[in-house]
């Protein structure tokens, strides 16, 4: 036991001191790494470096720093690197298999950079959601919806899929679908819906608004009206043309119908005498 105990002791005198130096190197390397990360992005910043890449390489330096920080505090405990690396290589082979999914999100990641469907502060569609764009990370997109939700997207499939940018665009089309009833004077409503949309200062005059009948629906008569606006105006002009169009065909008792259906009742003799007549 004796001899058990001096060996043990031999090797707590012979390592204690490389473990403690290597856990301070730990932990004052984390704390670097973090300063020099946030270092990293004030300097992209101020270099006026896109948006879209600040954080995408502050956070690659911070991964890349770590994995140097454990390889070197390996080294300081005594493991050789060769067979450190060699170990690390098995386990990263392991790990990669595990986590394929996150390797194509990373693989994404970089797709996106390179090709750029999108970049901070564009408004987007895609995978289901619609925000603005606030950052592009490693491994995922994060946007803001209208109602300021926050929504965390894989690269993966964001790189493989469709994009729909409202932003790349200067000018956005404004759609509207109005309807009047069948009696009402066709050229007249077109004179004042017309009139109302283009009245809107926000509305460019080139291409010029356009408007005609596309249905002789089963209630109504309705109009399609398309015109251009900036992107920035665009749901200003559409909510803002919805109200001042109502009100404009309201002040000319223009109709605005719903649909609805007539009912004619017959009485029980008046039917048996149809039937004979027929």
């Amino acid at each position: 036991m004796n001899l058990y105990y001096d060996e043990a002791m031999k090797l707590v005198i012979g390592y204690a001191p490389k473990l403690v130096l290597a856990l301070l190197t730990l932990i004052i390397g984390l704390w670097i790494i973090k300063l020099l990360a946030r270092g990293v992005a004030k300097m992209l910043d101020r270099s006026n470096v896109d948006a879209s890449l600040q954080g995408f390489l502050s956070s690659l330096t911070s991964m890349v720093l770590k994995v140097l920080l454990v390889i070197s505090v390996a080294g300081m405990v005594g493991i050789e690197m060769t067979s450190f690396i060699a170990i690390l290589g098995a386990a990263g082979l392991a790990v990669g298999m595990a986590l394929s999914g996150t390797l194509q999100n990373f693989a994404g990641g970089v797709m996106i950079l390179v090709f750029r469907p999108y970049k901070v502060g564009d408004f987007v569609e895609m995978q289901g959601f619609s925000g603005v764009i606030q950052e592009i990370q490693i491994f995922n997109t994060i946007l803001t919806t209208g109602d300021n939700k926050t929504i965390i997207l894989p690269n993966a499939p964001i790189a493989s899929g469709s994009v729909v940018n409202y932003s790349t665009q200067p000018r956005r089309r404004v759609d509207f679908t109005f309807g009047i009833g069948y009696q009402d004077d066709i050229d007249r409503a077109k004179k004042v819906i017309l009139s109302t949309i283009a009245s809107d200062e926000r509305v460019l005059q080139d291409p010029e608004p356009f408007i005609a009948v596309s249905e002789l629906a089963d209630s109504s008569v309705n109009f399609v009206v398309r015109v251009w606006a900036k992107s920035g105006d665009y749901w200003g002009v559409y909510f803002s043309g919805l109200e001042n169009v109502k009100k404009a065909l309201d002040r000319e008792r223009i109709s605005i119908p719903y649909p609805q259906q007539d009912l004619h009742l017959v009485s029980g003799l008046e039917k048996l005498k149809a039937v004979a007549n027929s």
